[in-house]
Formats: structure tokens, sequence, C-alpha cells
């Protein structure tokens, strides 16, 4: 049987990643701009060959169906390189004049946020030193903070100017100025205000270790509550679930030899970032 599809329209936005630096909070206020419509389901994953990509472009389309300037979606596995690759290239092949954001954090920080995400969901329970082990595009941390090797991706089909870098530094501390930038990036009212820009979405801040219930009822909410209700109130069912199946996990400090060599081998990625960008992304460690 053919499923058959609501008429809809391509985006002309993407939010590329990068995974735990601020996706879902910047979502959220791009979807509060009266000129811009963001995806219901925020990760759609579609240009990614064993996800959604098989479902067609009528079925992504048909995400996308207000009347809205600016359409958007957020996917932090697009720029998951090499463990998805040709990401760009069907990108460029179903909606090539789109624009793109891709929001930064500092990479030790980053790649310590995905660990305690991680622990949180069951998928991984080894030590912090054994985690980000080796340091190469082999190791999934790694490889997510390789931030100008993931750019240089899409630089081969996408000009710069449609390529907008941006940090959750700046998007937790510089907020209304930030968004500011966004809005004139995407061309739409950049003097638009609203008062839900103070709420955080996703902090990592006091995450939790779910046990087997807190597990299966998280797998059960993912795949049933999802289709029904919105992301606000799909938080606080989250919420409640987390906090009545769960232990709270102790943020990992990184030893002095780990951390200097982290921040030694990433030097050689942040480097051409910087160059590239013009930013010296002084709020980072590398």
């Amino acid at each position: 049987m053919i499923r058959k599809y609501a008429k809809g329209t391509l985006p002309n936005l993407i939010i590329i990643g990068a995974q735990k630096c601020g996706t879902t909070s910047l979502h959220y206020y791009l979807g509060l701009h009266p000129q811009i419509s963001m995806s219901r389901e925020k990760e759609l994953e579609f240009f990614m060959e064993d996800r959604t990509w098989h479902k067609g472009i009528e079925w992504y389309k048909s995400h996308f169906m207000t009347r809205a300037k600016v359409h958007g979606e957020s996917s932090p596995n697009y720029t998951a390189y090499p463990r998805w690759e040709g990401v760009p290239e069907k990108m460029h092949s179903v909606i090539p004049d789109t624009k793109l954001i891709y929001i930064l954090r500092d990479p030790i920080d980053r790649m310590v946020s995905q660990y305690v995400q991680y622990l949180s969901v069951g998928l991984d329970n080894r030590a912090v030193e054994i985690a980000f082990k080796p340091l190469n595009n082999d190791n999934y941390y790694v490889r997510r903070s390789r931030y100008f090797m993931q750019l240089q991706q899409y630089l081969k089909y996408f000009p710069s100017s449609n390529i907008l870098i941006m940090t959750a530094e700046d998007l937790l501390n510089e907020r209304r100025k930030t968004l500011e930038k966004v809005f004139a990036f995407l061309n739409v009212d950049e003097t638009f205000y609203s008062p839900k820009f103070l709420n955080l979405k996703h902090g990592s801040v006091g995450r939790r270790q779910k046990n087997r219930i807190g597990l299966l009822l998280k797998q059960f909410a993912e795949s049933n509550i999802a289709k029904i209700f919105s992301t606000d109130v799909r938080m606080k069912i989250g919420g409640v679930i987390e906090l009545a199946f769960s232990t709270e996990i102790a943020r990992p400090v990184l030893g002095e030899s780990l951390r200097a060599e982290l921040i030694s081998f990433f030097k050689e990625d942040t480097d051409p970032l910087k160059e590239f960008t013009g930013s010296d992304f002084a709020a980072w460690c590398v």
C-alpha cells in the first residue's frame, strides 16, 4: 500500500548540529518567530541513508505545511561524519539554496555533555578516561567535536554565505543579541522578541541516570506520546519519569593529563576554524 502525504513545502533552513550544543533551544526559539515555522518533530534526519531518506521527498515536505517565510528542521546527526556520509550531497540535491546553521560549543565541554547523556540512557558505562579514547574519527565523542572537519563536508556543496556559525556560549549568555544575528541571517524581522526566549531547553545540568523502568518508560514515551503531545508537554512528562526512576549523575571532572591531551588534539581542528570564521572563540579552552 502506497501512503499519500498531504502536500507541503521543502525547508529553506537546516540546523545541522552540533549535538549537545543547544540545538533544541535554538529550534524552540526560532519557532517562536511569526515568520519562521520549525518542524514539530525536531530531528527528521531525512538526509541520512539509514534513517528516513527512504520515505521520500513527499514525506519530508509533509512536515512543512504553513505559509511561513522560513521553514526549518534541526538534526544534529547531520554533522556526524564519517558515521553518516553523503549528507551534504543529498541535502544539496534536494534543497541546494537552503541556509544552514551550525551551532558550536567548547569541543571538550561538548564531549563531556554527550558522555553524561549516554550514561543517562544506558549507551555507555565506561570511565570517561576510557570512553574518550582513541582520539580519532572512530570515537563518536571525538568526531562530533571536530567542527571544522564536519564543516568542510558542507563547504564542498554550499557557499559559505549560506552557512551561519554560532556558539552555544553566545546563545546562553547573549541570547537576544545572538538571535537578532540569526534573524538577520534568515532575512526575517530582527526586532522580534518573546519572553519565552528566557526559557532553556534540555540543559544537561542535573542529568540523571535512568534505571531499567525509567529506560522502558522513556522508550514508550518516545514511540507513542511524542506523536500526540506538544514538545512542552512531552518534556514535562519526561521530567516526571526521569525524576521517579533515576539517580543523579555527577558531571565528570577530567584529569589534567587527559584535558591537556584533548586540548592539543583539537587545536589542529579549531585553528583552521578560527581562521575561517574570524572568531577567536574566547570562551573555549582550545
